[in-house]
């Protein structure tokens, strides 16, 4: 083997592990602010799921204002570590935050948080189903309107389902 064969092999091989190191990083950034869509519709099928158990008989549906409230409660638990349930750092409440966002009716919310970059909607509905004023507030006929959003850091993941009874 000539020496500048093995200068090129080690610059191959040098620049391969900085590429794969790169996309490893790009992938960890992308998996800390990934598209939740799919994660969303899961725990939203969950709700469903839960309701139609309860002998609901209307369907529920997901309602934007709702899913701005949900957004907004979930980045501020995501940011704010000491935050593990409905009030916001602001000190709003769930109500608060669906008039906020123009919803009017009677609202609840329900937070599940696992300390982790990864969460599943089966992680949420062990959290909720196991919680007896979560699993009752999944399980409520009267809130037909739905609001799913979910976020994730390196360290934390939070969905935030808020319920919705229009008036």
């Amino acid at each position: 083997m000539r020496i500048d064969q093995g200068i090129g092999r080690s610059a191959l091989a040098l620049a391969l592990a900085t590429a794969t190191l790169a996309s490893v990083v790009g992938i960890g950034a992308a998996l800390a602010r990934a598209d939740n869509k799919r994660l969303n519709s899961g725990v939203f099928g969950n709700i469903y799921t839960a309701q139609k158990q309860n002998g609901c008989l209307v369907d529920p549906r997901w309602d934007g204002r709702l899913i701005d409230a949900a957004h907004r409660h979930t980045l501020d638990v995501l940011s704010n570590g000491n935050l593990n349930g409905d009030i916001g750092s602001d000190g709003s409440t769930p109500q608060q935050r669906a008039a906020e966002a123009g919803f009017t009716g009677a609202v609840a919310e329900t937070v599940a948080i696992n300390q982790s970059m990864a969460i599943n909607n089966l992680d949420v509905l062990t959290q909720w189903w196991n919680d007896p004023a979560s699993r009752a507030t999944m399980q409520d006929c009267r809130y037909t309107a739905l609001g799913v959003w979910s976020e994730n850091s390196l360290t934390r993941s939070v969905v935030v389902a808020t319920y919705g009874q229009p008036q």
